[in-house]
Formats: structure tokens, sequence, C-alpha cells
């Protein structure tokens, strides 16, 4: 259990949250949620150790372990892969060196010899013997192969050394596990291995996602930060969602109700506190306006402002958007990621692109740019198609020694400064912050400049790699809605289930070098084919 008194927290004036009380119990598993910025990793941070409170204190239970997944992913570059998740648990480690050390030598002392010994029943205590093999299994599970292990941590690039730091904070077996965004990076497969292994975690789980599915899938409780508060909610982030919203509607209508009173009464009192006969009724209304002041419900401006992003498009797609013909793509004649794909898609149709990570879907998308070439084949775009981009890494396109209104505003020199000033300030960019530099924006201050972008140029087909990454969940529900409406054509990676069940019209699976195409939703698909189409597949490739 973790007892939270009076814990406040600020950065000179900014107070992020004052006064919370809080009771985290074992077995228990914790979102941990609000806007960005409102302080829910530094809540972690504070409860690792890494952060000091202002002001209160945090009781834990006695001899409880505590671990997180790590954001620095260069600590142990000079590690193996296996090593590094080892390490996850550091007493199992130390003892694993010293033991290491001393088999090591030609001769030992009777002393070392009698800590031989001692070692020797503690790595059992620790489950040594074993440890190696769950390391591996918690590896295969987040995708990183047996043949890999023992290959160097540098040998991974940055999403996939964050599986690493995941399967090494799941290896400690922490009574108390803190996870900071554990779905960036991850595949729709792989967070349904994540989301099992913690359904099946025995200590307390606080976790920091934007995916809304992985939240219902996973949370029993939820902790809101808003309003300068954290408070417990028992149930997932749907059931969250509905409380807080029918709460927030009876609040209003019962202030509608009581401001309706309140005019009726005002009238009343206006009309006849002159008249002496009606001066009694006149006053007794007065005492009942002051009591309605006391009976109306503080409705709080919340933390949480969601952008309002609007996708218009300048110029009509005719029926054809693109086409791949006779497409095959890889880095090497001999390591082909797909090839022979033949896939129409026309106008206004929304392809989800889905697969586990490194099987070609950035690629995919890049080839649809034309930022590299194909091995063969062709991508031949309709003739009235116009396309916007958003990658996975905006500094793609961001130049970081301009300013996000200035860069913004090349998209569209036609217009004036008070029209990209609007379309800023619909993402939520206003006054100073529209002249910040792009090198100084926050993750989800980039990621809304890039749909700002995307509302400037008014494309009639619109490529999004990841776009979920860094926003916040009111910004991702802004935007999922937003292009629901869109009526052009959307070609969009992303793992986030919610966003791409609620869009796609279409899904493209890369599946073991084969391409799967199924015209129909991402639900239907799982649900259904999915399993027949590839075994089809396979049976044509023989």
């Amino acid at each position: 259990m973790i007892i939270i008194n009076e814990l406040s927290m600020q950065f000179g004036d900014r107070v992020l949250y004052s006064n919370v009380n809080l009771k985290l119990k074992t077995g228990n598993r914790y979102g941990l949620i609000g806007a960005n910025g409102s302080g829910k990793t530094t809540l972690i941070k504070i409860l690792q150790g890494e952060e000091e409170q202002t002001d209160g204190n945090i009781e834990f239970e006695p001899g409880r372990t505590r671990g997180y997944l790590r954001q620095d992913h260069n600590t142990f570059d000079g590690y193996s892969i296996l090593d590094t998740v080892l390490q996850g648990h550091a007493r199992f480690w130390e003892v694993l060196k010293k033991r290491e050390e001393l088999y090591g030598k030609d001769e030992m002392t009777e002393e070392e010899g009698h800590l031989v010994a001692d070692l020797e029943m503690e790595f059992a205590d620790l489950d040594g013997y074993m440890a190696e093999a769950r390391a591996g299994e918690l590896l295969e599970g987040l995708g990183i192969s047996t043949e890999q292990h023992t290959a160097p941590l540098t040998s991974l690039v940055g999403g996939w050394k964050l599986r690493v730091l995941l399967a090494q904070a799941l290896f400690a077996r922490p009574d108390i596990l803190m996870l900071d965004e554990p779905t960036n990076h991850l595949d729709i497969h792989t967070i349904s291995w994540l989301e099992k292994t913690l359904n099946q975690y025995e200590g307390m789980v606080v976790v920091i996602s934007h995916d809304r599915h992985f939240l219902d899938n996973v949370c029993t409780h939820i902790l809101d930060v808003d309003y300068k508060e954290i408070n417990q909610f028992t149930g997932n982030y749907s059931q969250w969602e509905t409380a807080v919203r029918q709460a927030r509607e009876r609040a209003q209508a019962h202030n509608d109700r009581m401001q309706k009173k309140k005019e009726d009464l005002q009238d009343f009192v206006a009309r006849f506190s002159a008249n002496a006969s009606k001066a009694a009724q006149a006053s007794s209304r007065q005492k009942q306006l002051e009591k309605i002041k006391e009976d109306m419900v503080e409705l709080r401006p919340s933390s949480r402002v969601a952008p309002r992003p609007v996708l218009k498009i300048e110029k009509p797609c005719g029926r054809q958007a693109v086409s791949f013909k006779d497409l095959a793509m890889g880095f090497e004649a001999d390591k082909v990621l797909y090839s022979k794909v033949n896939i129409d898609i026309v106008n206004g149709e929304k392809v989800a692109i889905i697969g586990v990570n490194g099987v070609g879907k950035t690629t995919l998308l890049k080839l649809l740019m034309g930022q590299i070439e194909p091995l063969s084949g062709s991508i031949v775009w309709g003739q009235s198609a116009n396309k916007s981009y958003f990658p996975q890494d905006p500094f793609e396109l961001l130049d970081p020694e301009m300013t996000a209104f200035d860069w913004l505003y090349q998209f569209r020199p036609t217009w004036t400064q008070q029209e990209i000033r609007a379309l800023l300030g619909r993402m939520l960019f206003s006054g100073e912050a529209q002249m910040k530099f792009t090198k100084v924006l926050s993750g989800g201050e980039k990621a809304r400049l890039l749909f700002a972008m995307l509302m400037a140029q008014q494309s009639n087909t619109i490529i999004l790699d990841e776009p979920t990454n860094h926003l916040d969940l009111e910004a991702i529900a802004a935007l999922n809605e937003e292009l629901k409406e869109y009526q052009g054509t959307l070609l969009f990676v992303s793992h986030d289930r919610t966003f791409v069940s609620s869009l796609a019209t279409r899904v493209i699976e890369i599946i073991d070098g084969q391409v799967i195409d199924y015209q129909g939703s991402y639900e239907d698909y799982i649900s259904g084919p999915r399993e027949d189409i590839i075994h089809r597949n396979k049976g044509r490739k023989k």
C-alpha cells in the first residue's frame, strides 16, 4: 500500500497539485491521466524517489520494492540486451556478477569459498537458475528474438531499446511497478501481450498512457490529475469518462434549474419590493435568492483543453487516389520486405496499415511520399490527388530555427497573419506560444503544429505515421472525430486500436512478407477472416 498525505507540488509559481490525499492498494492497476503538463510524470518521479515534493509525505508499506520504466535509452549502452534486462533486479545482478567473479578465479581462499556458498544460496532464492529463461521470455513477448539477446543494446534503435527497458522493469517483479507511456513504439500485437502480462501482475501498477483501449483493458482504477487535484475513481477509463460526463451534466442541469428559479425570484423582488402588501413576500424571496447562490454547483474550468482541428479540402480528388502496381520493396535484393503488391485505393477510403514493428509500414508511407524508391514496380497517384504527410518524427519536417508561426506561414503565404494566428489558436497555440522556436516545443506541441500544417494545406489525401504519439487523450479524441468527418483519402499507421477501429474502412496488414488487403473494418478483419486470408496467401506462394 502507498499512503499519500497532503502532497503538494509546484515549480516556482506554477502549482501542479496541492493537499493530495490518496491510498493506493496492492493488486490494483491505476491509470494516471490528465492533460499534458498536468504533472503525471512528476508524480511517478516523486513515488520513485527521483523528485522531491514541495510538501506532504508518502508512506510505503515496509519492505515493498519499486520499479519503473526508464526513459533514458543510453544508460545501458555498454551491455548486451539480455544483461540489460537482468539488471532490472539490482540485487540479483550484484549476486550474479560477484558469483561470476569468484568462479573465474584459479583458486579461492577459504573466506571466498564460504562467500560463494552463501551466494549460491541467495542465487537460488532469487530464482537465478531460471533468470535468463524468464528474461528471454519477456524479450520474446516484446518481439525481440532469441538470436538478438546476446547482441549489444546499441544494436537497437530507440523504439526497440524502449522494449528492452520495459522487459527490464517487468523482470524485477517489483511490488510497485510504475510505467510512463509503455505502449509508445509497441505494435498492436505486442500491446495485447503487455495487457495480458499486466492483468496477471500480482503487485500494484501505476501507468501513464494515452491509449484508451489499453487503459480500458488494464486499469482497475483511474487517478485523474485535474483542477490542481488528484482524484481516484474505481473503474477503467471509459467508465471514468462516462461518470465524469454524467456528473457534469447533472451539475449543469441543476445549475440551469437554479438559474431559472433565481431569475423568477429576482423578477418578483423587483416588482413587489416597493409594494407594502407584498413586502414580506419580497423579503422572503430575497432570502431564497441568497440560498440559491449557496446551492449552485461550482463548475470549475478543467486543465483539459482540446484542440479544434478542421480539415478542409481545397481541390477534390477524382475517383482514383493511388495504385500500387507490382510493387516490391526492400533495402537489399536478398532482403525483400514485400513483393508483387497490386492495390487500388479510391478517393474517400480510410486505410489502416498495420503489422508488427519492422515489417515495413513506415517504409510503405515513405514510398507513397516518394522519399524512397521501390526495388521494382511503381506507385501511381491519381491526376487530381494531392497529399500531406505527418511523419513519425516531426523533425523530418520542422525547422528548429523557425518559430511555430513562421514555419506554418510558409505553407500558406497568401493568408493574412491573422488567419495563421487563428489556425494556430485552434491547435492551442496562443499568444507568445506562437512565437516559440520549434526546437523547444514539447512532443505534444510538435504534433499539434503538424496538424496545423495539415489544416493549412487542405489536401485531398492525408498520410499519417503514428499521429497519436505524444498527444494527450483530449487531443486524440478531437483529432479522431475530425478525421471521421474528413472527406478525402486517409492512409495511416497507428497502434492505437480505438483510433484504428473508429476510422478504418479498409485494412492493409504486412505480415511475414505478405501484404494482406482487406476491404472492411478493422474489427471485422481481426475477428473474422484474418487467419483464413493469411493461410490462403501462403498457399498461393507455394
